[in-house]
């Protein structure tokens, strides 16, 4: 990372702040399979601008989510897309088209709006709750779900809580919802980094943080991965979801100041 450059709009502790919020990302996404945009964004936002914030986490998020997407090997990632290429192909679709929002929308109604569905995405998940989907009408859910995923990840790089929830809704086993969210967040994210570099959001000055921040984030994605096995994996998910309850009512508070 180019140190002049980044120090031209951050401090030295702003930095080593950002690098721990990315070294925590990483270890959760490694742990859980999830959530390391929604950390980062909270974190990284409560001292930059929603722009920047979401700049430092884009290469970091797209890093990891290949990672998590190839373990195993890519037959078992390409299953993974078939199964699940409508819900994908709306995600993909909508994040290429709202990217174009960040720089106009105002800071406070992204942090706002993205706080609420942080909140209340985990509140739901948090008591255990779940939507039932019957399997006619699975296409309908794959495509209206995606799609709003899709808008949220454009604006706001964060399409995790309802596609952790739509994965819990048609009673994915862990293995395999591990699997998939590395291929729909993977393929997110590479959809997220394109459409930000033509939306200006990703520019010769936050490149290099957001290239930077992959060291911390995928450090602590590889301590993540080394205890998964070891912990209950219900537990940790609802210890993660408290964490993002907290960071949604900071982007709450920040919409709000």
């Amino acid at each position: 990372m180019s140190f002049e450059v980044v120090l031209s709009f951050l401090t030295l502790p702003q930095v080593m702040m950002a690098f721990g919020i990315a070294l925590v990302a990483g270890f959760v996404k490694g742990a859980t399979g999830f959530a390391m945009p929604m950390i980062m964004i909270s974190g990284l936002g409560s001292f930059l601008s929603p722009e920047l914030a979401l700049a430092g986490l884009i290469f970091s998020t797209v890093a990891s989510n290949v990672w998590q997407s190839l373990r195993g090997g890519v037959g078992e990632a390409v299953e993974a897309f078939k199964l699940y290429r409508l819900y994908i192909a709306a995600l993909l679709v909508m994040i290429l088209l709202s990217a174009q929002l960040v720089v106009i929308l105002p800071q406070s109604v992204v942090f706002l709006t993205l706080g609420i569905i942080v909140v209340l995405l985990a509140s739901y998940l948090l008591i255990g709750r779940a939507l039932h989907i019957p399997d006619h009408h699975r296409a309908y859910y794959d495509l209206g779900l995606g799609s709003i995923s899709g808008v949220i990840g454009g604006v706001a790089g964060i399409w995790g809580p309802l596609t952790v929830a739509y994965l819990t809704a048609v009673d994915t086993p862990k293995k395999l919802q591990i699997k998939i969210t590395g291929v729909i967040f993977g393929m997110g994210s590479l959809t997220l980094l394109i459409a930000h570099l033509r939306s200006g959001v990703l520019n010769a000055q936050t490149i290099p943080l957001s290239v930077g921040l992959m060291v911390p984030a995928l450090f602590g994605m590889l301590l993540g991965n080394l205890v998964q096995d070891r912990l209950d994996q219900k537990k940790f998910k609802r210890a993660t979801l408290f964490v993002l309850l907290i960071a949604g009512a900071n982007l709450i508070r920040r919409g709000l100041a």
